[in-house]
């Protein structure tokens, strides 16, 4: 395959661009479908959220119950009910009923690495 010389007209004028196709092909073949990859984005983009960030956080340690969260967070219990719903719906949380309290945890083991991991990324 190897490279592909392409004209690409832009603001400046035109320019010669290299293209390697090789690569191009490569990572057209490990590309996600777009659902997958509308999905992903959306976790990131709610784990991008100060909020809800904090809450995953939280839930790190263990369980919570929305008054947990709405005291470690300092946001209002309805505050905290809502960002749940939105991160549930998401699949990041599960919550279990235990008589009149729910309790939330993280839905698996990845949101936690995810989180761990991002956290090294930037205090490298």
């Amino acid at each position: 395959m190897g490279r592909k010389k392409a004209i690409i007209i832009n603001e400046k004028g035109c320019s010669v661009r290299m293209v390697h196709q090789d690569r191009v092909i490569k990572a057209r073949d490990e590309a996600i479908e777009s659902r997958e990859l509308d999905t992903l984005s959306r976790l990131f983009k709610a784990l991008g959220d100060p909020t809800r960030l904090s809450i995953a956080m939280a839930l790190i340690g263990g369980e919570m119950c929305v008054c947990d969260l709405a005291a470690f967070t300092r946001i209002s219990e309805s505050a905290v009910s809502h960002q749940l719903r939105h991160m549930k719906d998401l699949a990041l949380l599960k919550n279990r009923r235990d008589a009149q309290t729910l309790y939330y945890s993280l839905d698996d083991e990845h949101v936690g690495d995810l989180i761990r991991i991002g956290l090294e990324h930037i205090r490298e």
